[in-house]
């Protein structure tokens, strides 16, 4: 079986983060493994709290899966100090790690920043150079480039300017301003590829990045091309989505199994059914 590592924060009402990325990659096929950045207490309403790994057991986190199961892709997502990105930037060199997808999550979909300015400035010298692919929403691109993206040129402008920088794919996600379903990536060559997807009228799409992100490290790791992995990504969240789910008092999360079959998820009959 295939391995998929996600380096990522925690989310106990298991619709984003390291519990999202966990479901996204057994339901692809991959065997998760994992290091957690850090203990957020969140939900579908809203973070209320986060308490950091430090930085020394991140690094004894990510020895223990590179020394033992060496996964074959591996997905970023937040991580919001300077500490901590240059661990998993100085584990990933020193490992060689392959098929990197780096979801630089650094606004939230309230439109607040999630990483400070400085933090930033190493998120861009350290891990985003290190990036095969990297998905960046528009907020996220804009704070990337310094431009405002309103049209699909905009982020094929941003999308281009975000690869000549960093030397990485660039799948410039169109929700937020754009379009809710359609996306454009630039290729590391500099060819521009749009996936378009019919748009699910589905208001819970709570942790949407983590799990796009997760399903492309996931169709990587099992060795689908980078466009082949998009597409197969983009067809998961649209089935996800789908489901129509609706769990929590806020904009609540997907149905990640939605396409899991087997005898073990018979329901108990009966008022005494066990």
């Amino acid at each position: 079986m295939r391995t998929a590592l996600t380096i990522a924060g925690t989310d106990p009402s298991g619709g984003a983060g390291i519990q999202a990325d966990i479901k996204t990659m057994t339901a692809n096929g991959v065997f998760a493994l994992t290091a957690v950045t850090a203990l957020v207490a969140q939900n579908t309403t809203g973070v209320k709290s986060i308490q950091e790994a430090a930085p020394e057991f991140l690094a004894e986190q990510l020895d223990c899966v590179f020394t033992d199961i060496f996964p074959d892709a591996v997905k970023t997502g937040m991580v919001s100090s300077i500490p901590l990105i240059e661990v998993i930037a100085d584990k990933l060199e020193e490992y060689g790690a392959r098929n990197l997808v780096v979801d630089p999550v650094m606004v939230a979909t309230s439109g607040d920043r999630l990483i400070s300015e400085d933090a930033l400035e190493t998120l861009k010298k350290r891990l985003l150079p290190l990036a095969d692919v990297l998905t960046p929403n528009i907020p996220e691109a804009e704070l990337l480039t310094g431009r405002s993206i309103q049209t699909y040129d905009d982020m094929v402008f941003a999308g281009k300017e975000i690869r000549e920088r960093y030397g990485c794919a660039v799948l410039c996600k169109g929700g937020h301003k754009v379009n809710d379903a359609n996306d454009v990536l630039i290729g590391r060559d500099g060819s521009v590829c749009f996936f378009t997807s019919k748009r699910v009228d589905n208001p819970n799409t709570h942790g949407t990045g983590c799990t796009l992100s997760s399903a492309i490290a996931s169709n990587l790791a099992k060795g689908f091309d980078l466009e082949t992995s998009i597409e197969r990504a983009k067809k998961y969240i649209f089935g996800a989505l789908s489901a129509m789910l609706d769990l929590g008092h806020g904009p609540g999360p997907m149905n990640h199994m939605f396409d899991l079959q087997g005898r073990f998820l018979e329901e108990a009959t009966g008022s005494g059914g066990n």
